[in-house]
């Protein structure tokens, strides 16, 4: 894979030739000289080498846009009830919350591939007990026109302490969508949050 670069890169390169004055030379190596090529590069000493020079090559520069990534206000937090409490304070089991999300790219030349990263925080209620909390934590890529390009749960696993609160890092490292000539569309955009059949994934995103 290879690291998103700028789609604009400088490429000026300078190149120093000289010319070796011949007149004083002796004769003899004149003639000797004068069947080689002065005009082929020369790699190392190579005598009595009549093979071409190898091609230079150089990495491949891919062109793609890294979307930004962001999270839907109500789906950044998510209350856990005993029983079919809700809204109920006094039946809070944990109110876990996702923040700081952020993205890094890598891209070949038909896929673009995205990591995702969230800070977290799990705080216990008066229900619950420290232990460990599995999350849901879903990842969607959206792209022109609202067009789902990929959407995936993961389960984070979070260990609360005695004390009852928890930080944690969210990481979802293959998120993969094709990628097309000249980069993915700029209204291509990433949205992470808790997966929950109750939250509506509708509004405003949370930066």
């Amino acid at each position: 894979m290879t690291p998103i670069r700028d789609r604009s890169e400088e490429k000026g390169r300078s190149h120093v030739s000289g010319k070796q004055s011949l007149k004083f030379l002796p004769l003899a190596l004149l003639a000797i000289l004068a069947g080689c090529n002065s005009s082929s590069p020369v790699s190392g000493l190579s005598l009595g080498s009549s093979a071409q020079p190898a091609a230079a090559t150089g990495p491949v520069v891919v062109q793609a846009y890294c979307p930004q990534v962001g999270m839907l206000e109500q789906s950044a937090i998510k209350n856990a009830y005993a029983g079919n409490a809700k809204d109920d304070p006094a039946k809070l089991i944990y109110r876990a919350s996702l923040s700081e999300a952020t993205r890094a790219c890598t891209a070949n030349d038909t896929t673009l591939t995205i990591r995702v990263q969230a800070q977290g925080r799990v705080v216990i209620g008066p229900a619950g007990k420290p232990g460990r909390i599995s999350l849901p934590i879903n990842v969607e890529v959206i792209g022109e026109g609202d067009k789902v390009l990929y959407s995936q749960t993961q389960i984070t696993a979070v260990d609360v302490p005695a004390e009852g609160v928890a930080q944690f890092l969210f990481d979802k490292a293959d998120v993969s969508i094709p990628n097309q000539m000249g980069g993915v569309s700029t209204f291509t955009r990433v949205r992470i949050g808790f997966d929950d059949a109750t939250v509506k994934k509708t509004g405003r995103n949370k930066r």
